[in-house]
Parts: structure tokens; sequence; C-alpha cells
């Protein structure tokens, strides 16, 4: 037998609520659902109201049964129907003498007679704590990415999701879903009023939920928003979250981990293939689709490590909907984009990168935005992430918005977000995207659209002070893992630590030495003398920083052309050119980073619609350029004087950059156990017979490249191997060798050992 408390009521009146607060709710702009909704105590009775516009009937349903107030049992049965009182789905019981802590049930029978036992949403106290919040709004809780967002829970015997969203100035906050009928009446969140953290714990619902959150704001307009801190993601049109249980999987690269907090990588070799996943490799027999992850990890990981790679760099993972932006425009900063898989899979990935000793790096982009209308801009009605004014807000050049460093919610976000993967996803490495768009308030704008600091100047003060607590933090947290600034200007101390007034980034992007080389390069090799500083200016700054030297994708696009076919001359000296250009980057100081397509000559700009030209290695000088690519890799890893003081004037001393007239300039690179590596750069067409050239030591010098070998499709002019030196002083020195150097290229020796010929 099923016992109701309540009579019929006429609409609108509710026990203990004025019309006006019910009304309100009815209408989606009630702040506060727990005043409302969940139990309360009305007189000597607890009173439960549901809203359920999809409910035919609702029982309560008690793990006691109810007793009168004279102590005896009122009824045999647990259940209780509740009234409806509201034909939108408003239910209410009244429940005699019980007390406001009754432990009880939700059974919902849907319209189409289906039932569910489940616990009300709106019988549980606050879940987030004071010192999280708290922490919060400080911005400094660096593991805020396990308090927001969506995460799988158990309350007391009921799973559940519970959700938490930051919207201090929004009216009302619901999570909708496909688990309410994107119904923004049915879940409205409670708000703590002093944080602006909305939070709801909503049991029965389960992994691979979508939902977003529904805000309205301040003026009455309803806002869809995806959630911030969602971990997993739709992309393009779909733009809902999607519920995901980060802590399943199991990690295997234990090894791998702890061997990385103790690595020095300023003086250890780092080679970066960097890598859009959606470009690499298609299927051009399935519709030309993309490799997922776990493809990926069968296919591109086995290629960077053959190639001989020490790293992985990956153009933005985090989701985007825009294609275009190739993951330059992020609206889900927690979520790895769902075009190529799971978060799972993509960790399998990353996992399987480590197991085989390649580390991860990951495009990370703090410096802006898209105005997206379901991502963080006007997130709950008002310029929430980003700065009001649009000339501190606004990147007009590539219509997106900037972050407001200023705010300490901000700063948490972001500082956390970098955490996030470091701990979640193991990755190895952060570089910042657009360095130079952050640190100048003047920043592509003219005169008159931009807002001086504090002190009159142009430098973003906000922003400063967000890269130096980054970087700090990671370091911290993170021992062993490297943030690179790509920086284009001559910021000083980008990767000098914060104690000592730097930035405190790891490495910093060499952009300069990468637009003095390419232009150099680009010229007519008769024309190269008029411009020899173009390749001696690199070295005057070169120990300023912790450099890498970049041929990225900037380089390859929008017109710019590829990089064999910015070479100049025919096809034999185009292949030349960039088998020389290789080689001299991996003598230069800095470590070195290629974006895929290079390394074996891809003839078009990148498509990132399109797969690199694959086919293209079955012809000799494009598998010749390849195996160069190969060949300097191993060499450079297994021969510490071209790392081991990349940092310091140590490992470098020219020999000769004075040649300008045959173009030909020569240096030695060193490491701390005296080993000794000599370059030799012909930059022009004619092969120098018997080009003597000082050294610092008599010996054997072994020929350990020569970029013009027949196997990488060259004219095979060397030097049999290696070159004996002769006690003939010579620029300055004892000794000198006596080499033939062989046209647009690069010849590298590396003394054997002293005084005899080697074996």
């Amino acid at each position: 037998m099923v016992v109701k408390f309540v009579e019929q009521m006429k609409p609108f009146e509710i026990a203990g609520l004025p019309p006006a607060e019910i009304n309100s709710f009815l209408s989606g702009t009630h702040s506060d659902p727990f005043l409302i909704l969940g139990p309360h105590r009305v007189g000597d009775d607890v009173c439960i109201r549901v809203f359920r516009p999809d409910a035919k009937k609702i029982e309560i349903v008690t793990d006691r049964q109810p007793r009168n107030d004279r102590g005896s049992r009122i009824s045999s049965e647990s259940s209780i129907e509740m009234e409806k009182v509201h034909r939108d789905g408003f239910f209410q019981v009244a429940v005699p003498g019980a007390t406001r802590d009754l432990d009880y049930k939700l059974r919902v029978t849907s319209r189409d007679d289906s039932e569910r036992i489940t616990r009300d949403p709106y019988s549980y106290g606050a879940i987030m704590g004071e010192v999280d919040q708290h922490l919060f709004t400080e911005g400094q809780h660096w593991e805020i990415y396990e308090k927001f967002g969506a995460h799988l829970r158990t309350m007391g015997d009921e799973a559940g999701v519970y959700f938490a969203v930051w919207a201090p100035n929004a009216q009302r906050v619901s999570v909708v879903g496909d688990f309410n009928g994107w119904d923004g009446r049915v879940n409205p969140m409670r708000k703590f009023a002093g944080s602006g953290v909305w939070e709801l714990f909503l049991p029965g619902v389960g992994e691979g939920a979508h939902y977003k959150f529904e805000i309205r704001t301040q003026l009455g307009l309803l806002l869809l928003k995806s959630d911030p801190f969602a971990f997993f993601n739709q992309h393009g049109k779909s733009t809902s979250s999607l519920i995901y249980n980060l802590e399943r999987y199991k990690w295997s690269d234990d090894e791998w981990m702890e061997t990385r907090r103790t690595k020095d990588w300023p003086r250890s070799p780092i080679s970066i293939y960097e890598v859009h996943l959606g470009s690499w490799r298609r299927r051009i027999d399935e519709g030309n689709r993309h490799l997922s992850y776990l493809e990926l990890a069968e296919t591109l990981l086995p290629y960077v490590v053959e190639m001989g790679y020490t790293h992985i760099e990956l153009l933005p993972v985090a989701e985007h909907p825009f294609e275009g932006s190739w993951g330059y425009q992020v609206t889900n900063y927690y979520a790895p984009t769902s075009r190529f898989g799971t978060p799972d899979e993509l960790r399998h990935f990353i996992d399987k990168c480590h197991q085989v000793g390649i580390g991860v790096i990951v495009d990370w982009v703090p410096a802006h935005f898209p105005k997206d209308a379901h991502g963080l801009a006007e997130f709950d009605g008002t310029d929430l992430y980003e700065h009001m004014d649009p000339r501190q807000g606004e990147h007009q050049d590539w219509g997106t918005l900037i972050f407001n460093y200023g705010r300490n919610e901000v700063r948490n976000f972001l500082i956390a977000n970098a955490l996030f993967w470091l701990d979640k996803y193991h990755i190895d490495g952060l570089r910042v995207d657009a360095v130079a768009s952050m640190l100048y308030l003047d920043y592509s704008r003219k005169e008159g659209q931009w807002i001086p600091n504090a002190y009159g100047g142009r430098e973003n003060l906000d922003a400063i002070y967000f890269l130096k607590r980054f970087n700090e933090i990671c370091y911290e947290r993170f021992p062993g893992i490297m943030t690179i600034a790509e920086e284009s200007t001559a910021w000083p101390g980008v990767s000098r630590p914060t104690y000592l007034g730097g930035l405190g980034f790891g490495f910093k992007w060499n952009m300069g030495w990468m637009h003095d080389f390419l232009q150099y390069m680009s010229l007519d090799p008769i024309y190269r003398r008029f411009h020899h500083g173009n390749i001696t200016f690199s070295l005057l700054y070169a120990f300023q920083e912790h450099f890498v030297l970049v041929l990225s994708h900037d380089e390859v696009v929008h017109g710019k052309r590829s990089l064999l076919m910015k070479m100049p001359g025919d096809e034999w000296q185009k292949f030349a050119n960039l088998r020389m250009f290789f080689a001299w980057m991996y003598g230069h100081p800095g470590k070195k980073l290629l974006f895929m397509g290079g390394e074996f000559g891809q003839v078009k700009e990148w498509n990132h619609d399109q797969g690199l030209d694959w086919h293209l290695l079955e012809q000799p000088k494009h598998d010749g350029l390849r195996r160069l690519v190969q060949h300097l890799n191993y060499t450079y890893k297994n021969e510490p004087a071209l790392w081991d003081l990349d940092d310091t004037y140590d490992g470098f001393e020219w020999i000769d950059f004075h040649d300008a007239d045959n173009s030909v300039v020569s240096f030695l690179r060193k490491s701390r156990e005296g080993e000794l590596v000599v370059f030799i750069v012909n930059a022009t067409p004619l092969v120098r017979y018997e080009y003597r050239l000082g050294v610092p030591s008599g010996g054997f010098y072994r020929e350990i490249i020569n970029t013009d070998a027949e196997t990488y499709g060259g004219s095979n002019v060397g030097n049999l191997g290696g070159v004996q030196s002769e006690n003939v002083a010579w620029m300055g020195r004892e000794h000198s060798l006596l080499i033939n150097l062989p046209p647009l290229a690069s010849v590298a020796f590396k003394l054997e050992r002293e005084g005899t010929l080697s074996a």
C-alpha cells in the first residue's frame, strides 16, 4: 500500500514556499535550487520536493518506515508516492515526524513506464571544501583539476558524477545533458557566493554521458557552454563535453619517469621531430582519414625511433573546433582532441614513446583563445577569462581573445592546466606558443590601440608574473621536464632562472638564427659572399640563452614554400643546399627541431588537410636526404662535442669566418672531455680541392659527416674517410689539414688520436 501525505494543491501553491519563489524556479531564474528542491523542514514535517519533467510518477523509498508523532508505524510500506503539484513536473511529499537527514531514494517512473531508483541530487550537503575555494581564489590551487569539471565519484552508496564550474557572475548555472533532456530547469547547481563556484552531484550519471553547462546571465540570456575542465570533448560542430574516467589507465613508463627526474637537458642531446598528428600520414584508401592515437603508436613512433630523434613535439592536442587553426585556437584546455581517439589512447601513445626512449613535448597555448560560443569567451555573460577592454583583451590579427593574467583564478586555470598535462599525461615538455604576444602590451598594435602598464611601459607585467610562476611551479613539481618559449624578440633572460631575473624557461626557440640562415640559404650562391654576416651573427648571442634551433611548421606554410623549394638552383643544387644546411644546423650550438616532411624534402607546402607525400621516398634523392637526417641524428647523439657544452663559449670556437669570398666557414665543437669535431661549410657549387684549414691539435681527423656522399645523393667528393694533420702552421694554429671541400656541402671531422693514422 502506498500512502500519499499531501493533498492535491493548487498550481503554484507549494508548502513552505512563497509563490514567487516557485515561479522563479519554474521560469529558470532562481539562483538557489537547494532552497527549493530536496528535503526541507516545514513545521513538524520534512517536505521533499523534486522537479522531473520526464517523470510520470515519483515515489520516496526509505530504508526505515516512517512513524507518526506517537512513534508508531504509519504504514507497512516503505515507499511513498509524491504528489505532482505542477504540470511541468514538480513533485512534493511531506513526511510527518521525519528528521532533516531522512535517508531516502527516488523511484522514478518515466512516461514510457520504465523505472529507475536513484538518490536525490538535492539531498546532499555542500561538497567542495572552503580550503579548495580559498586556494582557487588566491590563484594557488595547483591540483584544481581534481576538483573542477566532471568527476566520477561515489557519495555514500551511490555512484554518480560531481560537477563544479567557476561562473561568479551568473544568475543561475545548470548541468544539462543527455541524462536530463538538456533541460536547464532540472539540475540547477549550488553556488558558493564567496568564490563564484557552482557545484552539483548527480547520482546515476555514468561515463560517456554528454553534458554542458547552461548559464543564465544577469541580463537573462541563456548560454550553453562546454566544461572548461572537461577531460574529454567533442570537436567540430558538436561541442558537448563527455564524462571520462582518467583514473583507469595503468602506466608502464616508470623507468623513464624516474630517470627523467635527474636529467640535465641543457647538457643533453635534444633532437625534436615536430608533428601535426592530423597530417603526418593519411589513409587515402579510407576517405583521406587521419590516423588514430593507436595507429600513430604503431607507425609514427617506430619512424621517429628509426630516424634517431630524441623527442616528438606535437602541435597542440588540446581540443579545438577549427582544423585550420592547427590546434592553436583551443576551446577545451583539459581535453585532448577526440579527433584521434580517447584520452587513454593518447596516454597509450605517450606511454609507448617513453618505453622506447622518446620524450614527448606538446605545444601549449596560454596566449589567447577563440571566440567560439561554447568556449571560454564571455563565459558567464561577462569577460571572465579575458580582459574587458579590447585594447588589452583581443588579438585583432588572429580574431582571438587574450587571457586576463591579472586575475588569480585565470592564472590558476592556466598553470594548473600545464601541471595537468605533466601529471595526467606524463608529458615531458611544454612549448609555449606566442610568448612575445604575451610580453608586450603593444604587440601588433598601433599607437592608441594599447594601454601602457602602471609605469607607462609596454611590458605586460601581469603576463610576466604569470610566466614566471608557471615555470617555477612546473619545475618545482615535476623535476626533469622542460619548458620552451617561442619568443621572437630580444627579451633578456627568457631561459634564465627567475631568481636571477629571468622568465624561468628551460629553452627558447632561436628565431633569429632561423630567419638569418633561411635568408642566406635562399640566395643564389653567387651572392652569398655579400651576406656573410647572416651566418656569423647568431654566434654573437648563441650562449645568452638555452636555444633550440628550429625549422618549424611556421616556415613551410602561407606561401613561404617548403624547405626544399626555398633552396636556389636546379634540382640537384636544391637538394645539395638543403643537405648542407641540415648538417650545418647540427653543427651549430643549440638543440635541434625539424618539422615533419623536411627530413625527406617535401616539395609542396604543408597542408593540414593532407598527408605528407611519402611516395617521394621512392626517389633516391628524397630517400638520400632522409638517410642524411637519420645519420645526423645518430652522429649528434653519439658525439658529446655537439651538445655537451651547448650553452657556453667553451664548446664552440671559430676556425675561420673571414672567407666570405669563397663563402666558406669553419668552426670547432668541443666536449668537456676534450673531444673535438671540426665543421667546414662550402656554400658554393665549386669544389675546393686541397683547402688548407688550421686545427688545434695534431692527429688523424676522421670524416664523420659529408653531405655530398653518394649515398645521400651527392657527387661523392670527399676525403677517403679522413685526413692526417700536417705540422704546417695556418690560421694562427700550429697544425692544419689539407682537405677537399665538396660543392654545396658540409663536412665534419672528429679528432681520433694524435700523431698516428686511424686503423
